[in-house]
């Protein structure tokens, strides 16, 4: 992405911009999850998740008081809008874009709405669960244990369980992406200094497959926080896609290569990314699509990423189509994909769209805040808001780089038409992911207002100063508890230690990755 917009990237603060602040959550040994600064939040903390609809009237006519009621009716940390049970299971395939949600943006269909909050919700614990602390051994990796990530993170009940994290490197990049070195020559390596956690494969559980109407496989993408991932974005040349690793059989089909380049690199002397990030989803789909197919189930495929996450996302929704990770063969069924983005970037060209949608049928709905500069990257000159298609093409045709165009269909929110919101011109706030959440959920449609419909304002504000003073919600307020510091039986001060293993890839990645005709990994 280009230097005027990368800076807005982040969905929560990165340690050298805002030196004072830790990311994330840490599991305390008192069971306090949380930590907030304000003291209605802290308290309403640790209840279950709701989905219930706020009954109010327009925000228009109490923008200061709303925010008080809301979260006496709905849980602070995470709140999805809208309840969709008993609708959604006989209308998934057209919520999940069989018809390119024609119909459903304005005004916004309820259910959609709430689903585009949920898997938003997938994306944003991406970065909820990501360790930054420079201090730490684990610096760059998740949190929390896979048996434990949706209660860790706050989404308790929502209905799903973590498969497989994964990790993403890159290949021709080899200094470290964290500011010091985490480990001693003398000391056993707890992470890696180049491999970082960049999302997880989920899937539904039983219960919620019988709610939804299907067995989803969610794979969430987290967006831009290391050094490797800023270069990545700041990495505009475009490649054909075969040359990156991806079998595609139109040569003409071109990538952003900083994207593609984080998405296939590997370093197999990591053992946590001896597989690129690509092989390891993949392989978690294709199992699990075998899996359930073999039920007799029906499955889907549902991609989600914020900023270098959605472009990540875009990859690997067009990677699982590709290769057949979503069929099959032996029973000839085949799990719609579909990607849920967030203030995503142009990823490819425009053989990259055709193949994308006309070709493997691939479909994707994108949430973007119309003042945010990252979705107008890379392509800043040749891309689809600025020339009709026949003069990108012609461009593209004469080998001139930097032809790049959106993928699937818009959904274009308007920070200023919510009443919370100040104005600011700290463009990180435009391109943060709470912030979008809270826009999808008291949009209703051009021209018809903003009405929340039950998720906590005060979000908007654990990584940004986007809230206005009067909600009296503190700026950037999630943060472990003394920084995840405890006293010691000695009585002196140290960081948490975590007992847990960081989990190995499994044993059968090389099985499925050979189902799908790839080469293993050495």
């Amino acid at each position: 992405m280009a230097a005027s917009a990368i800076s807005s990237c982040p969905s929560l603060p990165i340690a050298h911009r805002r030196p004072t602040r830790i990311l994330g959550q840490q599991q305390l040994p008192t069971g306090r999850r949380w930590f907030s600064n304000n003291a209605e939040i802290n308290r309403l903390q640790g209840r279950r998740r709701s989905r219930h609809h706020v009954a109010s009237a327009s925000t228009t006519d109490r923008p200061a008081t709303v925010i008080g009621d809301m979260a006496r009716g709905s849980q602070v940390t995470k709140t999805s809008s809208g309840h969709s049970d008993g609708e959604l299971a006989a209308r998934w395939r057209e919520i999940h874009g069989s018809g390119n949600w024609e119909g459903l943006l304005d005004p916004i269909d309820p259910v959609l709405r709430a689903e585009l909050i949920r898997y938003g919700e997938f994306a944003q614990a991406t970065y909820d669960s990501f360790d930054y602390d420079r201090f730490s051994p684990y610096s760059g990796s998740c949190r929390y244990p896979a048996k434990t990530f949706f209660q860790d993170v706050g989404l308790a009940g929502v209905g799903y369980e973590v498969r497989r994290y994964l990790y993403a490197t890159s290949n021709d990049l080899k200094f470290p992406n964290f500011g010091n070195p985490k480990h001693k020559s003398a000391d056993d390596k707890l992470w890696s200094e180049s491999g970082t956690f960049i999302g997880y494969v989920a899937v539904s559980t039983d219960e919620e497959t019988a709610r939804i109407g299907r067995r989803d496989i969610a794979v969430a993408w987290r967006g831009t926080i290391t050094r490797l991932e800023w270069v990545a974005d700041l990495t505009t040349n475009q490649k054909p896609l075969v040359e990156m690793g991806v079998p595609c059989p139109d040569p003409s089909v071109k990538v952003e290569m900083g994207f593609a380049e984080l998405y296939t690199g590997k370093d197999v002397d990591c053992r946590f990314c001896r597989y690129s990030a690509r092989e390891q989803a993949l392989a978690e789909v294709r199992k699990l699509v075998e899996l359930y197919h073999g039920r007799g189930e029906e499955v889907s495929v549902t991609v989600t990423g914020h900023s270098l996450g959605s472009a990540l996302a875009m990859l690997n929704a067009f990677d699982i189509a590709e290769t057949g990770a979503n069929a099959t063969p032996d029973d000839g069924s085949t799990a719609p994909v579909c990607v849920f983005s967030f203030a995503g970037p142009r990823v490819g060209n425009l053989s990259f769209r055709r193949r994308f949608e006309r070709e493997l049928g691939v479909r994707a709905l994108r949430v973007v805040n119309v003042h945010d500069g990252v979705p107008k990257v890379p392509g800043a000159f040749f891309n689809e808001a600025a020339f009709p298609e026949p003069v990108l093409r012609a461009v593209d045709a004469l080998g001139v780089g930097g032809v790049y165009t959106h993928l699937g269909v818009a959904l274009e929110l308007d920070h200023k038409a919510s009443p919370f919101l100040k104005d600011t011109i700290d463009i990180t706030c435009y391109h943060n992911l709470e912030a979008h959440l809270h826009l999808l959920d008291g949009f209703r449609g051009r021209g018809w207002g903003f009405e929340p419909r039950g998720r906590d304002p005060a979000l908007v504000n654990k990584s940004t100063d986007f809230l206005r003073d009067e909600h009296t919600v503190p700026p950037v307020w999630y943060q472990a508890e003394n920084k995840g510091m405890v006293r010691a039986e000695d009585g002196r001060w140290v960081l948490l230690p975590r007992h847990r293993d960081i989990d190995e890839h499994p044993e059968d990645t090389d099985h499925h990755l050979q189902r799908l005709g790839l080469t293993a990994s050495s």
